[in-house]
This record gives structure tokens, C-alpha cells and sequence, in this order.
């Protein structure tokens, strides 16, 4: 495995990060066990989930919300040091119940979905506390001063943030540095080579700011995981899958072309696309059984010509640049 900071701070993670929003959904409790206890064996370290996540989820909250973490926490009760081999991530924001302060970054919602996590994951502290998406309602000086509280506690060690703009990351950090307070150190959000966006505000704030990106959805669902040689092996996609391969059909052909003349697997390519940009800290990796998570490491050893990263960008084309050159002069 190899390793870097977490953004600007003084902690190092592995270049994959242990996503573990199948658990408790696609992958049951004795299969997740199998996939926390590779990941470690592999040096994967940091191990990201959500209160929010689990399943299945029914509207009256009554089910699937909170498993991952619960299936986490059971996974560490079992001791042998597990807690102090991985850095723990989870994150707050979504509904957690019915009522009018079950959701967002409220200072109250803060205290209390941060100790119903500690609970379910059976720690006395989360190593990564993110917010899952920006509030709107809620000034900053309240979800800092809340943040701050839980630190103090020693509760929570760092702050992330995930699906934030580049304008609200910055307004975030501006209010921290005014406390005296570090704000985030990591930032994840949609990014793989069918979804580029966040090159244009996102990618430039984080690296202004010393801020490390960790991408979702690297492989964008399992579009960018060979998907045409799997349909043409006879296996079975959604609806949704079949119309979004269609569109893009042109590129994914050329794609796995690509793939096949450099003698890579696309899933690899995918992630060693992504792993090639400084601002990167790791991506998020989402198993859903044991062998997934050992045919996922093989992108740490690929390095990219730039002649291969221009034929990326050419199959792939992003939004032109950094803002506002991509647009402007």
C-alpha cells in the first residue's frame, strides 16, 4: 500500500480508502467482516462510512439506516487492535429519524448524531467526522463552534466535508481560520473520468486550501469497470446501466480498447487515472464481497504516460480546465 497525507494534515492514509455503503445492503454481515479483515491484511487503513448508511431503508426509519456503522462497530468489538489499525470516517447531514432536527448541520443535530455514531461503532472517537452535504440554513459560526466542542471532547480528530461546492468550501475555511480552528482537512466528491465537474471550482479551492479529495464513485457505478466485455459475457445490468452504456457507448468502446492495449484491467485504469493528480489523498474503493477488494489493488502499481493520460482526456474530455480560463479568458 502506499501512503500520503491526509491533505494538509500530519495524517498519513493509504491511497484506497475502504468505502462500506454495501454493508448491511449488498453485502451481509459475515461477507463485510471478510472485506474489513482484507482491507487491513492489504494496508488499507482508512475506512469510510455514514450513519445514513445500510439498508434496506423504509420511510418510517425504522430500518437499514445506521447498519454500516453497526456492522463496523461489531467488526471492532472483536479487539485484536483493530481499532488502532484504521483511521475511521463517517459522516453526518441526511435524515437519521422523523422529526424537524433529525437532519442537516444544526449544532443540536451535530451533538447527537456524533454520539449515536460513537454508539453504533462502539469507539470513543471518529477519526474523520464529514458533513455530508452543505447546509443551507445553518450559519457557520454554528457548525464550527459545534465541531469544536466534539474536538475538545476528543470525540472527533479531524473535520471533512463531502459534496461541496468550491465557493462553500471556501466560505467554510474562511470562517474556521477566523476561530482559530483548522476546518477541513479532506473533501469527497463526485469524481471519475465520466464526471468531471469538480475540475473546474472544486479541485482548485481544495489545493488553495490544503485541502485532500477523496472521490466517490471512481468507476461511476461500474461504467468504467469494463462494462461492454461484461455484457458481452452474458451478465446481467439494471435498466439504468443498459440506457447510461448506450450513451456512451463511442467513448466506452474506445475506452476498453485502450484498456486492452496497455494490458490493464479499465477498473485499474480508472483508478490510476485518478490516483495521478497531486490533489487526490485516496478514492474511495466500494466492494461488495472479499475477492472484489483483492482484484482492486492492482492500480497502485500503474503508472500513466502522458500520451495515455492525452488519450484519456480525449476519450474522457473534462470541462475545459479550471474556471474561469475553462470559460473565459
Amino acid at each position: 500500500m502506499q501512503y500520503t497525507h491526509l491533505g494538509r494534515s500530519g495524517l498519513k492514509v493509504g491511497r484506497l480508502a475502504l468505502g462500506t455503503m454495501n454493508f448491511g445492503d449488498a453485502t451481509d454481515e459475515a461477507e463485510s467482516f471478510k472485506i474489513m479483515d482484507a482491507a487491513v491484511d492489504a494496508g488499507i487503513n482508512l475506512f469510510d462510512t455514514a450513519d445514513v448508511y445500510g439498508g434496506p431503508q423504509t420511510p418510517d426509519m425504522k430500518q437499514g439506516y445506521g447498519l454500516s456503522e453497526e456492522i463496523i462497530g461489531r467488526w471492532l468489538a472483536q479487539g485484536g487492535g483493530r481499532r488502532d489499525k484504521i483511521v475511521l470516517a463517517t459522516k453526518l447531514y441526511q435524515p437519521m429519524g422523523p422529526g424537524p432536527n433529525d437532519k442537516y448541520l444544526s449544532a443540536y443535530k451535530i451533538r447527537r448524531s456524533a454520539e449515536a455514531s460513537l454508539r453504533r461503532l462502539q469507539t470513543d472517537h471518529i477519526d474523520l467526522y464529514q458533513m455530508h452535504h452543505f447546509d443551507r440554513s445553518t450559519p457557520w459560526e454554528e457548525i464550527w463552534q459545534a465541531m469544536e466542542q466534539l474536538v475538545r471532547e476528543g470525540k472527533v480528530t479531524y473535520i471533512g466535508s463531502s459534496n461541496f461546492a468550491g465557493w462553500q468550501i471556501a466560505t467554510a475555511q474562511n470562517a474556521a481560520t477566523a476561530r482559530n480552528f483548522m476546518g477541513l482537512v479532506s473533501e469527497q466528491s463526485l469524481y471519475n473520468l465520466a464526471a468531471r465537474t469538480v475540475e473546474l471550482e472544486v479541485i482548485p479551492a481544495l489545493r488553495h486550501y490544503g485541502i485532500g479529495l477523496i472521490p466517490w464513485s471512481p468507476l461511476a457505478g461500474g461504467l468504467l469497470g469494463g462494462v461492454l466485455k461484461k455484457l458481452e459475457d452474458g451478465r446481467r445490468t439494471t435498466p439504468h446501466m443498459q440506457r447510461t452504456v448506450e450513451r456512451y457507448r463511442p467513448r466506452l468502446e474506445a475506452y476498453e480498447k485502450l484498456c486492452a492495449d496497455l494490458g490493464e484491467q479499465p477498473a485499474d485504469v480508472a483508478l490510476a487515472w485518478l490516483l495521478h493528480n497531486p490533489v487526490l489523498t485516496a478514492t474511495i474503493i466500494g466492494p461488495r464481497t472479499a475477492d472484489q477488494l483483492a482484484t482492486s489493488t492492482g492500480a497502485l502499481d500503474i503508472a500513466l504516460s502522458a500520451e495515455t493520460l492525452d488519450r484519456l482526456d480525449e476519450i474522457w474530455p473534462g470541462p475545459g480546465g479550471e474556471a474561469p480560463e475553462a470559460y473565459a479568458w
